[in-house]
């Protein structure tokens, strides 16, 4: 519970380029969600719950229980696996970007 006059932590989740079109965007530039950061959240519950409020979204990211392969989940800055894992706390201050990979073909 927050104190009155106090906010509640968040977490901003930043969804970028094409990644947009499955929260209802066009498929280029940016939105930020705000995403609520209670004790003990961690990488998975924060994108789990933003992903449950889109289903196109929670299609393309996950597999399962696991990411799905094209959309790259970065923690402030770093990509998923360099710094975080999904099962990482996240703090105030952090930040969670989804971004799309980027495939080349012939």
């Amino acid at each position: 519970m927050t104190a009155p006059g106090a906010t509640a932590a968040t977490v901003p989740v930043e969804v970028v380029s094409w990644v947009t079109k499955f929260i209802g965007g066009d498929g280029t530039g940016r939105r930020v969600f705000e995403e609520a950061l209670p004790p003990g959240a961690t990488v998975r519950s924060v994108l789990a719950r933003l992903s449950a409020r889109y289903p196109d979204l929670q299609a393309a990211l996950w597999h399962g229980d696991e990411l799905g392969e094209h959309i790259e989940v970065l923690v402030n800055d770093a990509v998923l696996g360099v710094a975080h894992t999904l099962d990482s706390p996240l703090r105030p201050g952090d930040r969670i970007t989804l971004l799309g990979q980027f495939m080349g073909g012939t």
